[in-house]
């Protein structure tokens, strides 16, 4: 049986990625790195072995910043968009927001990490329903 792949990418589409198998850890962040790094209140994450993601666009691997001992953000130095975290011990944390198809079940977040960071008016419910633009 053929792995399963994983295809996202920015905005701009210079920072292109396959990420190749199970989608590991997938979950939520609310820390204040995973809110300053998105601009958002929380931010979905799945995990992958460093040697199963290949950066395929033309602008080849994401600009970086260290943001902690043991991990580096990921980002696209020409348009800016958010594409993850490339850690120490090799992974690669991909935002899900950043996939081709981020609304696959493989990438449904099971666990919500910093929840005690999260604005106290925002309460997170995994089965809440919203508003949809046709």
């Amino acid at each position: 049986m053929k792995p399963r792949t994983f295809e996202g990418g920015c905005l701009c589409g210079a920072i292109r990625f396959r990420a190749t198998g199970a989608p590991q850890k997938p979950h939520t962040c609310s820390c204040a790195i995973c809110r300053r790094h998105s601009g958002a209140l929380t931010l979905t994450w799945v995990e992958f072995p460093a040697a199963s993601v290949e950066w395929i666009g033309p602008g080849g691997r994401p600009a970086t910043w260290r943001s902690s001992a043991f991990s580096s953000r990921a980002f696209c130095s020409t348009c800016g968009t958010t594409i993850g975290a490339i850690d120490d011990e090799p992974i690669v944390a991909l935002v899900t927001g950043a996939f081709d198809k981020p609304h696959l079940k493989d990438l449904a977040p099971t666990a919500h990490s910093y929840l005690s960071r999260r604005p106290r008016w925002w309460h997170v419910a995994a089965a809440a329903r919203s508003r949809r633009e046709d």
